[in-house]
């Protein structure tokens, strides 16, 4: 007898069954009334008869039942039992082989729901049950171990493709130290990181496509066996493995947070630009992807696609934010500001996918740490702003810098800034509403001018947050230069270098990205304060110099006139070979800032002694005239190369 022919015909018997039962117990109901004539109890009588004619027989094909139940189960027993000496796995052996042994399976499993459903009287009844029972579960055992061997076995390597991040260009950038501002070579940025937001374009197949229709079917029959446990267990395992090697292939470690706290910033800077790169691809399309596979396997077996997801994830997901977490908690160093914003804008970026991947209740635990630990990331981003601001504010120097040159202190912050603006948007968000940090966070060393200047001239309805803290940024560090300058004991090479610093600062925002940020009336005042800075040098070292070659009228004519005149030329010449001596080893690393100061001092210089030779020419004699013009225009050519020279010097050049 087929598996669906022995159903209906023991359908059908009980439905027999209870007919019988229900007429007997109105025919005796109406027995037992006495007001019936002798033709209705006779034909009672009779009726009653039949029935018991009718339940003795059926008592008969019960019993043929319950001999149909154990042939079935044996049956299915046999075919079950078939593949338990056998080491090889069923679903490596053919459709065919599959789906008579889901048949048998599920022939076990309705044989054994019969039976329960069943008032079951007899020792040999409740053996019948005991048995299928062992059966199913045999069965049971068997699937799961199917189940793990299709999730293991036809498993799709997964290879990430290589995927734009910031390269090993911009480790310069910590490579120095904040505090020491060694480091000046952090020139240029990096290409910003593009993530799609749709989250459908990154799903890969984990497994190979033709075999997920296979786990859905395992998944259905075990969870209707109620052995659903077993077969969560078997999946989460299986995909957590999975997971686990994804991180490990991404070169992520299992740290604790005392790992990364002890760590020195070149080892964790490393591991923070791996752990940025992993946590786009874990995500996107990973977790994606393992979310898709997962709703494919248990599409009809309500919640369980969430929650196998999520306990196969947990993991995983809290090993990455617990890194997060200990970078939160450690040093604010400024050099770890611009790491900490790619970690930032990643768990930013990832935001909706991490919602959406862990929407419902089963993954509000790990929805909630995320925002946390995103939250705190936020507020570590805005402290440790303000101690790169502090750290510029206190940088100290106790000699001046050599040849007045521009100041590693300057480089270092600019090229920092002109790095902060890739994060302009991320800036602006994380600061916004902080603004009043950037008037209080200056310096107590700051002068009372520059305070004034940074709220008149920083402090504007029209500027973003990180405008105004940028420019605060340069208004502590053009204080600082100030105080570095008073450490120069020659006032022209003061005024020299923070025309210097002013100048590159000018040019670096001009140049760049910066402009958009800082404006173009920051520009024009940076301008002019450099411009400023150039004539006071100018001033203060040439002034007094050619006052000598001034001319002057009632000293034309007579012994002691032509004496004079000699001597200031003599003085002059004296003069000018210091200036050269001592200028040509101070630096002017801009071409154009180099040129346009030797042309603004040769214009000056040798038009004065041009005029004062020609005009004194007779009184002085040609053999006092040390140099024509000509060479003193070549002289100052030699100026602000940074390497000292001396006009005693044949070989100067």
């Amino acid at each position: 007898m087929a598996m669906g022919d022995y159903e209906s015909t023991a359908t059908s018997l009980e439905g027999e069954e209870n007919l019988i039962a229900a007429a007997e117990h109105i025919v005796k109901a109406l027995g037992s009334n006495k007001n019936f004539t002798k033709d209705v109890k006779k034909i009672l009588a009779d009726l009653g008869s039949q029935l018991s004619t009718m339940a003795t027989v059926e008592d008969n094909m019960v019993e043929g039942k319950k001999s149909g139940i154990e042939e079935q189960l044996s049956v299915v027993e046999e075919k079950i039992m078939s593949w338990e000496s056998d080491d090889s796995m069923i679903w490596d052996s053919g459709p065919d082989e599959v789906a008579e042994y889901l048949n048998a399976v599920d022939g076990a499993r309705k044989l054994t729901e019969r039976l329960e459903n069943q008032c079951l009287s007899s020792q040999e009844e409740k053996d019948l049950l005991c048995r299928a029972h062992d059966v199913l579960q045999m069965a049971m055992q068997r699937l799961e171990d199917e189940f793990k061997h299709v999730l293991v076995h036809h498993r799709q390597p997964f290879e990430p493709e290589p995927m734009s991040f910031r390269s090993s260009e911009d480790d310069a950038v910590e490579e120095g130290s904040i505090v020491s501002f060694g480091d000046e070579s952090v020139e240029e940025s990096t290409l910003r990181d593009s993530i799609s937001r749709n989250s459908e374009e990154f799903i890969v197949d984990l497994v190979r496509p033709d075999v997920i229709s296979d786990l859905k079917c395992i998944a259905n029959l075990m969870f209707s066996s109620n052995y659903d446990h077993e077969c969560r267990q078997v999946y989460i395992l299986v995909r957590k493995d999975a997971l686990d090697e994804c991180l490990f292939n991404l070169e992520i470690e299992k740290l604790s947070i005392e790992d990364v706290l002890k760590m020195e910033w070149g080892t964790l800077n490393s591991k923070i630009k791996r752990w940025v790169r992993a946590m786009k691809v874990f995500v996107r399309p990973y977790l994606v992807s393992e979310k898709w596979l997962c709703d494919q396997t248990f599409a009809e077996l309500g919640s369980s696609n969430s929650v196998c997801f999520v306990e196969a994830a947990k993991a995983p997901m809290l090993q990455l934010l617990n890194f997060v977490e200990a970078i939160s908690i450690g040093s604010h160093q400024p050099e770890r500001l611009v790491r900490i914003l790619d970690m930032y804008e990643v768990l930013a970026d990832l935001l909706l996918d991490i919602n959406a991947l862990f929407s419902d209740e089963a993954g509000s635990s790990i929805r909630i740490e995320y925002q946390e630990v995103l939250k705190r990331l936020a507020d570590t981003v805005r402290v440790t702003f303000l101690e790169f601001e502090n750290a510029i504010a206190t940088n100290a120097s106790t000699s001046p810098f050599a040849g007045g040159g521009v100041h590693h202190l300057t480089k270092y912050v600019m090229n920092y800034i002109r790095l902060l603006a890739d994060y302009n948007e991320t800036l602006n968000l994380l600061l916004k509403n902080h603004d009043g940090a950037a008037a209080t966070s200056l310096s107590p060393n700051t002068s009372p001018a520059t305070r004034e200047e940074s709220k008149t001239e920083y402090f504007s309805d029209s500027c973003s947050p990180m405008a105004l803290h940028l420019q605060s940024l340069t208004s502590v560090l053009e204080a600082n230069l100030d105080e570095k300058s008073k450490l120069y004991r020659d006032a022209s090479l003061q005024h020299f270098f923070l025309m210097n610093n002013i100048y590159y600062m000018a040019q670096k925002v001009k140049n760049s990205e910066l402009r958009l940020i800082f404006g173009d009336k920051w520009i024009r005042k940076h301008n002019w304060k450099f411009q400023q800075h150039a004539m006071s040098y100018e001033r203060a070292t040439w002034s007094s110099i050619l006052s000598l070659l001034k001319d002057e009228s009632n000293s034309s004519s007579g012994s002691t006139s032509r004496t004079v005149l000699r001597e200031r030329l003599r003085s002059f010449y004296v003069a000018f070979d210091e200036v050269y001596k001592t200028q040509t080893a101070w630096l002017i690393t801009d071409v154009q800032l180099r040129e346009d100061l030797r042309i603004s001092t040769s214009l000056k210089v040798i038009q004065a002694y041009r005029t004062f030779v020609g005009r004194q020419m007779q009184h002085i004699g040609e053999k006092h005239i040390r140099y024509n013009a000509e060479e003193l225009q070549d002289y100052l050519l030699d100026l602000f190369e940074g390497s000292q020279k001396s006009l005693h010097n044949p070989n100067r050049r």
